[in-house]
């Protein structure tokens, strides 16, 4: 996989201090830099421990890409660039366990495993940078119509790339067509395949 994104010329960024998730994504071959998102985590809030990971892993990507200003000039500036960011929490007796506010929280957390066991539940999202669709200009008229047809109010951004009416206006597409489209197929399958 990490000779997929480098031979594509990739560049990666790990939105992590985890020590355990540098090592791993040098472990995997990747060459990396840092960024931390510096998010205030407990002000993010879950009842399910997967909906909080994930939560948390966007909040992360969120607040690393807003760090990049202008996103149509970092885009246009620098080569394309994948954003990783991560979360992990252990739940213990239905209760979620994010990382310990004290000493004694660890003392406590760790003494809990003893003899017992905590469930592992993390996430981690993986952030083209670099994907996207650039358009040439769009006549009027062809925005009514796309808007009378009303399809556009239920697809992100409010436009759909495969629309008869929008295709002619695309100029380029940054990353694979399904990818922008909402569903990679590459990815989904190998999804599908480790479930399985």
């Amino acid at each position: 996989m990490a000779t997929k994104a480098i031979q594509r010329g990739f560049k990666v960024i790990l939105g992590s201090q985890s020590m355990a998730r540098k090592r791993i994504l040098a472990e995997m071959g990747y060459d990396f830099s840092i960024m931390t998102a510096d998010i205030d985590e407990k002000s993010i809030r879950r009842e399910k421990p997967e909906d909080l990971v994930m939560a948390l892993a966007e909040a992360k990507a969120d607040a690393i890409t807003k760090r990049f200003g202008d996103i149509s000039k970092f885009l246009q500036d620098t080569q394309p660039t994948l954003l990783i960011t991560a979360d992990t929490v252990v739940v213990y007796k239905g209760v979620i366990r994010e990382k310990p506010s004290s000493k004694e929280e660890a003392r406590e957390f760790i003494k809990g495993y003893s003899g017992s066991h905590g469930s592992v539940v993390g996430s981690v999202l993986v952030t083209n940078l670099k994907t996207g669709v650039y358009f040439h200009e769009i006549p009027d008229k062809v925005i009514d119509d796309l808007i009378e047809e009303g399809i556009t109010l239920n697809v992100a951004g409010g436009l759909m790339l495969e629309h008869p009416l929008t295709l002619p206006f695309v100029e380029t597409v940054v990353g694979a067509a399904d990818t922008v489209m909402g569903l990679p197929k590459t990815l989904t399958e190998e999804f599908i395949k480790d479930v399985l």
